[in-house]
């Protein structure tokens, strides 16, 4: 009887340590994403990288937006790292960008909520695992794959109508079938786009100039950086419409004031090389235009009935007029288009920056800290902590006892929320900096303007001080956020000291 009772506690005792260590978050769903970079990322076998590190031959590779749930690979009992500690997980692929189809936006989808919603005992992989790759090359988003809705046969609205003769022409190629290519496949959108133009320009030499189709296509690409740089949410409001002017100007300026190979431009009027240079206008990145509409034809008729689409639409027939001026107008018509602004101002200005998406900063609690990708440990137990922010707390030998830090992006301040998720795991102490923030600025904008209380704090640019932040002016026909209301004539200002949205400077080396 007392053998029963203690093998009884035993199983009791494993029981609830099993149910204390079930708790931890899975691995959320990632993907595979390096900034302008190659498409195709190298993974590693985890015996070749245990011995020769990261100049191990790669075992393989996986294409830039492929989706997968990573995990911990132990070797002897310990994760696998490099010798700074950067861990370089396992995988399970579950879309794989070179051959996802529409069907894989809901996969992505689906399976993100699981993982979401899941609870695991550690993140350790299947003992079986053989392939690893380098945290660091992984990304933790919430955006699934985009596919433009196969086009309708019949009976499709038919959408605003054409202004000038360029508008015209942009319309009919994103209604054409060289258009439709485009985002069939996950992959090389980018790169699809210019073919689709090449082909679209070659089987309507007789229908339209050459100069006049070369037009369309810059203002084509100007006007879709514009929008997905912009803020989407803004709509058709005065200051989105605005914002969308004042990009527009950067790409003017890049092709014409200032000619420059470094930023896209090839020869002076090279609108669509300015516009499409991923390190100027990172929206025209590999991975970020399999999950946006940059490179589809949202302007179908046929998507007219489409409340996303029929709201892309608007924007772009609120904008068109004023970036074709912008674009190919007289230097009176510049001005016209940003009253009160000195000519010399408006060549000047090919830079600006959107301070909320600089760099966070928490000068006021220096234990916050961004971590890309480590290990935290808790006995025989391990766990991916990556993409993320943590607030560090004790140390406990070599390592830190810490809490995960959700960042919620308010309209004017960041709050802050420590969560407890991995009670009694220390991480990896080679990962933790503890250093001071630095060129941390209210809201990330230039001083000048003050403020009663400052929400948020975000770092600057290196070269904002080599230029002069501008404030401009736009009038405008307003139909606000949602694209929906009657137009209204409003004057609107972006930039300026203390505009905490956008900062145009003009003046950049």
């Amino acid at each position: 009887m007392a053998r029963i009772a203690r093998v009884a506690l035993v199983v009791h005792l494993l029981l609830t340590a099993t149910a204390a260590f079930a708790a931890v978050p899975a691995t959320r769903l990632m993907s595979v994403y390096r900034f302008n970079g190659p498409v195709a990322v190298p993974y590693y076998d985890v015996d070749s990288f245990l011995r020769d590190g990261p100049s191990a031959r790669p075992a393989g590779t996986l294409a830039q937006g492929s989706a997968v749930i990573p995990c911990v690979v132990l070797r002897a009992g310990m994760p696998v790292t490099d010798k700074d500690g950067t861990p370089y997980v396992g995988f399970e692929v579950i879309v794989d960008a070179t051959s996802a189809t529409l069907a894989s936006t809901a996969r992505f989808t689906e399976v993100a909520a699981q993982r979401e919603a899941m609870t695991v005992a550690d993140h350790r992989c299947p003992e079986d695992a053989r392939d690893v790759i380098d945290v660091r090359k992984l990304i933790a988003s919430d955006k699934p794959p985009r596919f433009e809705p196969p086009v309708s046969s019949g009976g499709a609205p038919s959408g605003s109508r054409a202004g000038s003769e360029l508008d015209q022409i942009i319309r009919t190629f994103h209604a054409s079938p060289q258009c439709q290519t485009v985002n069939r496949q996950l992959v090389g959108r980018r790169d699809a786009l210019l073919r689709a133009w090449d082909a679209f320009v070659t089987d309507n030499a007789h229908r339209w100039p050459a100069d006049t189709l070369a037009r369309a296509r810059h203002l084509d690409y100007a006007l879709r950086t514009a929008i997905y740089e912009g803020h989407l949410g803004r709509g058709c409001s005065a200051y989105g419409a605005c914002e969308r002017n004042v990009i527009v100007l950067s790409i003017r300026n890049r092709g014409l004031e200032r000619c420059v190979r470094g930023q896209g431009c090839r020869s002076a009027g090279d609108f669509e090389g300015v516009a499409s240079t991923v390190s100027q206008y990172n929206i025209w990145d590999e991975y970020l235009t399999q999950t946006s509409d940059l490179t589809s034809c949202f302007l179908r008729p046929d998507l007219a009935g489409d409340a996303h689409y029929a709201r892309l639409q608007a924007m772009f027939e609120q904008s068109a007029p004023d970036a074709e001026r912008i674009l190919f107008g007289t230097e009176r018509e510049l001005q016209t288009t940003f009253p009160g602004s000195s000519l010399v101002d408006l060549t000047r200005l090919r830079h600006y920056y959107h301070p909320p998406a600089m760099g966070k900063c928490f000068p006021s609690d220096q234990r916050l800290e961004y971590i890309s990708g480590a290990i935290a440990r808790h006995g025989d137990e391990f766990v991916l902590i990556a993409n993320t922010y943590v607030r560090v707390d004790e140390k406990r030998g070599s390592d830190y006892l810490f809490r995960q830090a959700i960042i919620d992006d308010k309209s004017d301040r960041d709050i802050v929320r420590l969560v407890d998720r991995y009670p009694g795991f220390v991480i990896d102490g080679r990962k933790i900096q503890l250093r001071p923030a630095a060129s941390c600025a209210p809201y990330g904008i230039p001083s000048g303007c003050r403020f009663a209380e400052i929400g948020r704090r975000r770092k600057m640019p290196s070269w904002l001080s080599t230029g002069q932040p501008l404030q401009l002016s736009c009038r405008v026909r307003s139909r606000g956020e949602t694209c929906r209301g009657d137009a209204v004539l409003e004057t609107i200002a972006v930039g300026g000291v203390c505009d905490t949205a956008m900062q145009p400077v003009a003046g950049v080396p």
